[in-house]
Order: C-alpha cells, then sequence, then structure tokens
C-alpha cells in the first residue's frame, strides 16, 4: 500500500530544456497518470473494475462500519473551501446536476480513486477511497433542503451568504452512517466560494478525515475547471 502521507523529496531536479511546450515534471507526470488511470477504467469496465476491488471494498466497508458503531453516532468535521474565479456557482451548480443524471466517466475523471458513480435501486452510490480504505457507500438526502441534523451543524454557513446548500448522509447498504457531507456555495465578485464539510466517526483516523479533505480539493477542483471547459 502506498503510504498515506505526502512529503517534498529532499533532492530538488529542474527540468531546463528539452520538451515542447510549457509544464513542469509534474504536469507532465499528472498527464500521463490520468492517461494510464483512464486506459484502465475503460479496459476493465464498470463491473470489471468492481469484481477487481471486491476484496478491498468488503474490508474498507467493513472498517467504516466498526468505526460507526464504536462511535455510537458521534462524528467529527473537517472543511476544504475553495475560491473559484471566472465562473458563478449557479453555473457549476447546473453542470453538476448535469453530469450526474448522465454518464459517470466526467464524475470519475475529478480523482483517480473514483471508482464508481452511478444509480442503481438503493440510491446514488459512491465507490471511491476513504483515506487508504475502499468503500462502496449510498448518498441520501440530498438536494437543497437540509437535513435535520445539518440545520444544528456548527459549520453551517449564514444562507445570505451560501445560500446554496446541499447536505447528506453518507450510508451502507445495510443502513449504517458512515459519515456525512454539507456543501456549501456563496457567489463572489467574479466567482464563488466552496465550503465542503465532511463528517466522519470520531473513532475513524485523523488521516482519515484529512485524506479527504484533500480528496474534496481535488475532486472539486478538476469538476469547477470541467465546468468551466
Amino acid at each position: 500500500m502506498i503510504d498515506n502521507q505526502t512529503s517534498a523529496p529532499s533532492v530538488t531536479v529542474t527540468l531546463e530544456s528539452g520538451p515542447a511546450g510549457a509544464g513542469s515534471i509534474d504536469d507532465f507526470e499528472l498527464f500521463y497518470s490520468r492517461r494510464a488511470v483512464d486506459r484502465f477504467r475503460t479496459l476493465l469496465g464498470r463491473e470489471g473494475l468492481l469484481d477487481l476491488l471486491a476484496a478491498d471494498i468488503e474490508a474498507g466497508n467493513a472498517f467504516l462500519r466498526e468505526s460507526a458503531l464504536t462511535s455510537g453516532g458521534r462524528f467529527k468535521a473537517g472543511t476544504t473551501v475553495l475560491a473559484t474565479k471566472g465562473l458563478t456557482s449557479a453555473e457549476f451548480l447546473a453542470w453538476m446536476d448535469k453530469a450526474f443524471a448522465g454518464d459517470e466517466q466526467p464524475l470519475l475523471a475529478a480523482h483517480p480513486e473514483h471508482y464508481a458513480m452511478g444509480t442503481d435501486e438503493i440510491g446514488a452510490r459512491v465507490v471511491e477511497n476513504i483515506g487508504p480504505h475502499v468503500a462502496s457507500f449510498y448518498m441520501g438526502g440530498w438536494g437543497t433542503d437540509a437535513l435535520d441534523w445539518a440545520k444544528d451543524a456548527a459549520e453551517l454557513l449564514p444562507e445570505s451568504e451560501f445560500p446554496r446548500k446541499m447536505s447528506s448522509n453518507l450510508f451502507l447498504t445495510d443502513g449504517t452512517v458512515i459519515g456525512r457531507a454539507l456543501i456549501q456555495f456563496g457567489d463572489t465578485t467574479g466567482g464563488f466560494t466552496a465550503s465542503l464539510t465532511v463528517y466522519f466517526p470520531v473513532a475513524c483516523p485523523d488521516e482519515v478525515l484529512d485524506h479527504h479533505l484533500r480528496h474534496y480539493a481535488v475532486e472539486f477542483r478538476n469538476w469547477i475547471v470541467a465546468a468551466a471547459a
């Protein structure tokens, strides 16, 4: 398993010349990484990928279920805040509504650890990493009307500044609530601010929460860029 932590290398390497066009070595690596991930997703197909991850999903869901049961309904929260210029929140959310209603490819492309996103007989299903754990869960109560828990959340921002809000429980097929999400958008001059809060059971290690805050930053940045394009 790849280490869950990231750190800067002790050696610095600078690209002086060679490739045509702009971009750093990190940019090149990101491009090739995305291309490789897309190739494997395409070759395996949705069901092939889920079959390949079946054991990981079983283990990940078991970890989250145990964390939820141990926590007794108590959650800890973290928030990622993104500032966008050149796009309004209404334009972005319109793109998101269209993306979730259509093919899952634009949703999967936003993060290397997105494995499936779609709707089945239970509801809106997501298969992705939660920290180091691959999990398959559902989002329930997603919409503009906050769930009861969200109405009293300490992270709830003033409606006058963040009028567009979405909240959801994250739950397993047996109904166990393994997390929550509270997403809030407020327009600014020339753009918008996104406040992205996730909640995990208090028994989960802090690194699980921290890595999902990074996950939020990656996926929403890429969704916003795709919406603008």
